[in-house]
């Protein structure tokens, strides 16, 4: 099957590479080495606990810059598939193509507007009253950053391969100082000892349960904001101020779906892996959620966090509304009026 889709695999990475030569300058150069080296590790199907050889790392690294290189400039190209060519971005129309066949794909656009793409093979596919959700297992083609799922219209793309590799780094990097945290509490709920391979699918599966909670909130939550929401997302540069709006509406949709899901399904593991993933400025904007879980992880109560999600819920509701129309007051002057905004509504 895949030697008859060859010609659709080379467009799709190289669509891949286009995109990973306009943008791979985004990152910090140490985020940049260790996106590059897990880059490396997928491309040549290396096991998650081999060591990688550092010379033939770096002569990779110099030759996929210099290939990038060459191709920066490129416009990315339409896919071949049952002899028509698709708009690289036409997810629906591609995926009607591809879903018979076993095949998922995703064109969409990211933070900072970078273009992400990826075709791997279709694990399951679940239409619901509002959603369809697509399940990938084996990536056949990617770029350098691989988000675990996105929402793209009302379509969810869920990609397995790509959240396993992200827990097993998020694992690694606790085995380093095993501090008493959510990863370390998440982590006692499995047995790494005897067989690791079989236990990150174990993972996975429960991982996924709060990312498609998560992802169904960004659907919900797209719909209430509207277009200008990320009309005014465009018009933020990379900085402090972006990542704060995304962290509201992060916060909307876990409101919305992910929290008053996990605490319903009653699953402790799930809990402390969303705690554990939640990054920093999520931390930062609700205190108050913090200091619920960490009733919850000393005294074992989980309503404390029950408790809070009406206000929660209430809370990102009312600052996104608030962030829309300070946007739409001052359109051409609202980058440090929204960093105040926010920061003087924290929950």
């Amino acid at each position: 099957m895949l030697d008859k889709l060859q010609p659709l695999l080379t467009a799709v990475q190289r669509n891949c590479h286009i995109s990973d030569a306009r943008h791979a300058g985004d990152y910090t150069l140490c985020v940049y080495l260790l996106k590059m080296r897990e880059y490396f590790r997928w491309e040549k199907r290396y096991a998650f606990r081999d060591k990688l050889p550092d010379v033939d790392v770096g002569d990779w690294l110099t030759q996929r810059e210099d290939f990038w290189q060459s191709i920066e400039d490129e416009a990315f190209a339409d896919l071949p598939v049952d002899g028509g060519y698709y708009d690289p971005f036409d997810n629906e129309a591609v995926n009607a193509a591809l879903n018979p066949h076993g095949l998922v794909y995703s064109g969409g656009l990211g933070n900072n507007c970078k273009p992400h793409f990826f075709l791997g093979k279709l694990s399951h596919q679940e239409k619901q009253s509002e959603f369809t959700v697509l399940v990938s297992e084996n990536e056949y083609a990617r770029d350098l950053t691989a988000p675990p799922a996105m929402a793209l219209g009302d379509t969810i793309f869920i990609r397995r391969e790509s959240l396993r590799r992200m827990i097993w780094e998020k694992i690694e990097e606790w085995q380093w100082s095993k501090l008493e945290n959510a990863m370390g509490r998440a982590i006692r709920h499995f047995d790494f000892e005897d067989d690791i391979e079989n236990t990150l699918d174990e993972i996975t599966d429960t991982v996924i349960e709060s990312v498609l909670l998560h992802e169904k909130g960004e659907v919900l939550a797209a719909k209430e904001l509207g277009p200008e929401w990320e009309q005014m997302l465009a018009g933020l540069p990379h900085s402090k101020t972006e990542l704060m709006i995304r962290a509201v509406r992060d916060h909307l949709a876990d409101s919305l779906t992910t929290l008053p899901g996990l605490v319903e399904k009653g699953k402790d593991a799930s809990l402390h892996f969303y705690f554990a993933n939640l990054p920093n400025m999520h931390k930062h904007l609700s205190p108050a959620l913090m200091q619920a879980y960490e009733s919850w992880a000393k005294h074992g109560r989980r309503e404390v966090i029950e408790e809070l999600l009406p206000a929660s819920n209430a809370q990102w509701q009312r600052l996104a509304r608030q962030i829309l129309d300070l946007y739409r007051k001052n359109p051409d002057d609202y980058t440090n009026r929204l960093q105040t905004l926010v920061e003087d509504n924290r929950l």
